[in-house]
């Protein structure tokens, strides 16, 4: 043969190019088709909210009348003194009064304890499960807060701006109704208020805020002594009312012949007694905010009956003359 034939010279040419158009699909796939598309992110998880926890109102707090001895009354919002009886309930704005020689014992839920003296007035301005509020009209009483309750209780003096707060503990306040105002703390410790003052009056201590002065006094030893002076008057009387006069602790509180009364501001005092025919024995008691008393006590003889006068004729006495004898008629 001379020579190739052209058809199976162009055959290997031919076989490569029908094999490289083949293969561009393939290629194409492999290497030049977009990547899919991502799958779909999932579905976000479905966060379920606690319930959310009602929270209950506060339970309302109760003060009521838990002991009463000899007059104690009670009065509601506008209206008039009654007799107290134990378990009465005590609302805002009702008030409790203790006559001479009585005394009550008010309660406050779980938290508060009131001891009221005799001759003392409070009234009731706000209870709620974080603070009692007491307005001391006059007199003397004695709060206890119990420990562990988160529960304060404030004391407001009527008359003044004095104000005692204590959040645990036991202490006494006295209010003579004219700006005289004291304070003791038989434990814990009280926060103590006036004309823009404060001081903390710990147990053991006294405070006392006068009218003019500025606040309450820097806190001092509870005093032992309480009667500075007595002037009694003499032991036999002629009348059925006498006057005695003296000094005490300022803020302090007396009773005398079961009459309740302050000293003035100064510790000063005069009061009337009054004594029956015959034998008396006045005694003078006096109480202070840190829990000390003393006493004194003077006996009297009263005899308000005329004298007798016994009108002896002049014959009958021994030295006298007698009876003239008649002459003859």
């Amino acid at each position: 043969m001379s020579g190739t034939s052209p058809s199976r010279r162009q055959a290997p040419f031919i076989i490569g190019l029908v094999l490289i158009l083949a293969a561009l699909p393939l290629g194409y796939w492999l290497f030049l088709r977009p990547p899919p598309p991502p799958p779909p992110a999932p579905p976000p998880p479905v966060v379920v909210a606690p319930p959310v926890e009602e929270k209950l109102p506060d339970k309302p707090v109760k003060m009521e009348i838990s002991e009463v001895s000899g007059t104690v009354e009670v009065r509601r919002e506008g209206g008039n003194w009654e007799s107290a009886k134990p378990g009465e309930s005590l609302h805002p704005s009702d008030a409790v009064r203790t006559k001479d020689g009585s005394y009550a014992v008010l309660i406050g839920g779980e938290s508060v304890v009131i001891n009221m003296d005799p001759g003392t007035e409070v009234s009731v301005q706000e209870l709620s499960s974080e603070v009692s509020r007491i307005l001391l009209e006059s007199g003397m009483a004695t709060t206890t807060v119990r420990p562990g309750k988160l529960h304060m209780i404030e004391v407001k003096a009527a008359g003044s701006d004095a104000v005692a707060r204590s959040t645990e503990g036991t202490f006494t306040m006295t209010n003579d109704g004219a700006g005289t105002v004291a304070v003791g703390t038989r434990q814990g410790e009280v926060s103590f208020l006036g004309n823009g003052k404060v001081v903390i009056v710990r147990a053991g201590q006294q405070s006392v805020v006068r009218p003019g002065t500025a606040g309450p006094s820097e806190p001092t030893q509870i005093p032992t002594s309480l009667l500075r002076k007595v002037q009694w008057p003499a032991g036999r009387q002629n009348k059925r009312e006498i006057t005695v006069q003296g000094e005490a602790e300022p803020g302090s509180r007396l009773e005398i012949a079961g009459q309740a009364f302050s000293p003035k501001k100064d510790g000063t005092f005069t009061r009337t007694v009054s004594l029956k025919e015959g034998e008396n024995e006045v005694k003078l008691k006096v109480s202070s905010v840190g829990g000390n008393a003393e006493e004194a006590s003077q006996k009297f003889h009263v005899d308000t009956k005329p004298p007798k006068l016994k009108i002896t004729p002049p014959w009958e006495n021994s030295g006298g003359q007698g009876t003239p004898a008649q002459g003859p008629e």
